[in-house]
């Protein structure tokens, strides 16, 4: 029993908050979205589900700073820098991507999930994440001069959504389209992504007719 007399324990939230990230996450990556809840988050972190709902609001404010996390969710592809021209600091950014799914299992997990599920905690992920990595790609193209004539949007929209159904396939060690996807076969598909995003963005434009 604590002494009258005693100062109360003082709480770090920051390290408790980071505490019940992690905690969540290790479920999501051992269990999946079917064992998340505030008493289970709660329980893998060590503290009172109270802290749950005080600090994040319920289960679902933890799901959101994931998503938000961009040092969660991007790893080390922040250290990712842009390069001189458009298509290649374009090419950067998908290949830092595809190096941080590649290299973090439950972030493969939760894109394989987004894929096949549609629920209201997943959407939530999703949004918190595309806010997240679109501001992460805002900052490192900061003062590249964008293309004019092509749809950045659609055209980026492929070769993401490319690089992550090959990082998922790359889990399964099965080659696609007749290109291994082991080292060397990825090391081909990273030069493939910087051969599409210069000739695209960058020879495409009225600077660099094709």
């Amino acid at each position: 029993m604590r002494r009258a007399d005693a100062a109360p324990a003082v709480r770090d939230r920051p390290a408790t908050e980071r505490s019940i990230i992690q905690a969540a996450a290790g479920l999501l990556a051992e269990k999946g979205f079917a064992a998340l809840n505030v008493q289970a988050v709660a329980e893998a972190a060590g503290v009172d589900r109270k802290l749950v709902y005080r600090y994040f609001g319920g289960v679902e404010g933890v799901v959101e700073r994931l998503g938000a996390d961009v040092h969660w969710t991007l790893g080390k592809a922040e250290d990712a820098a842009p390069a001189g021209s458009y298509g290649e600091a374009a090419a950067g950014l998908v290949l830092a991507y595809g190096r941080a799914l590649t290299g973090d299992p439950l972030m493969r997990g939760l894109v394989a999930w987004e894929t096949v599920e549609d629920t209201p905690m997943l959407r939530t992920l999703d949004a918190a994440r595309s806010v997240a990595m679109q501001a992460w790609a805002a900052q490192r193209l900061e003062g590249v001069p964008r293309p004019a004539g092509v749809d950045v949007p659609a055209i980026n929209a492929l070769l993401i959504a490319g690089v992550q159904m090959l990082a998922l396939r790359r889990e399964q060690q099965r080659p696609f389209a007749g290109v291994a996807l082991d080292e060397a076969g990825w090391a081909r598909i990273e030069a493939a992504v910087v051969a599409m995003t210069v000739a695209v963005f960058d020879e495409s434009t009225p600077d660099h007719p094709r």
